[in-house]
């Protein structure tokens, strides 16, 4: 199949498809585990400042792209707060780098995979976690035991819909990592890179087509999965 695909496409193409895929993988990956713990903090727990913890979580799907690119620049780059300190003691440079493109689709995809895994956990009886805990389960044990099994069609379907997102994110990564072809070119900034020269539309065209057939084919896998998981939890 990736043969094909790669005969298909130029080099630059094919390249552009294999960064963004390995962007979106580690986008998701990395930020699954802070969703849930966020997700879950949002659909179980009463704090004070819960409400801007949830704004703060969805706020890049409010904010222009470009605005959370240019803040992330501030924040990571070179000179920024955090990236500078990462500079200095780790050597960790995120700016213009593809691991700087995975948090900034990590961040733009976060909120569904939120929304997503916080619908799961609402779903679920408090009663049958209260039953764990009356047993002497601990808190987290309950978590493993009986949340983390009837949530996870909804944590799939989460992680599935933000690597799709990530995949098609655009604004906060030029803003923040450029469009370098081999290191920040995804595949939306190869599509926009190819519309600006003479000639270039073929190339854009089957960019669109990859990027329209990797996005349906999330989407569906993602309602496949969730409901062969949802029948495995259901009949166990």
């Amino acid at each position: 199949m990736w043969e094909t695909v790669a005969s298909w496409l130029g080099p630059d193409e094919w390249q552009a498809v294999r960064l963004s895929i390995q962007v979106s993988l580690w986008a998701t990956l990395t930020s699954l585990p802070l969703g849930i713990f966020i997700a879950y903090a949002l659909a179980r727990w009463e704090f004070p400042g819960k409400q801007v913890l949830n704004g703060i979580v969805h706020l890049p799907l409010i904010l222009p792209p470009v605005v959370t690119g240019y803040l992330l620049l501030l924040t990571f780059g070179r000179r920024g707060t955090v990236g500078q300190f990462l500079d200095q003691w780790f050597g960790i440079v995120l700016s213009f780098r593809w691991t700087g493109a995975a948090l900034a689709a990590a961040i733009m995809a976060f909120p569904l995979m939120v929304r997503a895994i916080r619908l799961a956990i609402e779903a679920v009886d408090p009663k049958l976690e209260a039953a764990a805990s009356t047993l002497g389960a601990s808190k987290p044990w309950v978590f493993v035991t009986v949340t983390l099994p009837l949530i996870l069609p909804g944590v799939i379907a989460g992680a599935i819909l933000a690597f799709a997102k990530a995949i098609g994110e655009f604004g906060a990564t030029i803003t923040f990592v450029s469009n370098i072809p081999g290191q920040t070119q995804t595949i939306p900034s190869a599509i926009y890179a190819f519309l600006q020269v003479p000639g270039g539309e073929e190339a854009a065209s089957r960019l669109v087509i990859v990027a329209v057939v990797i996005a349906m084919a999330a989407l569906l896998l993602s309602e496949f999965v969730a409901r062969r998981v949802a029948n495995v939890v259901a009949g166990s």
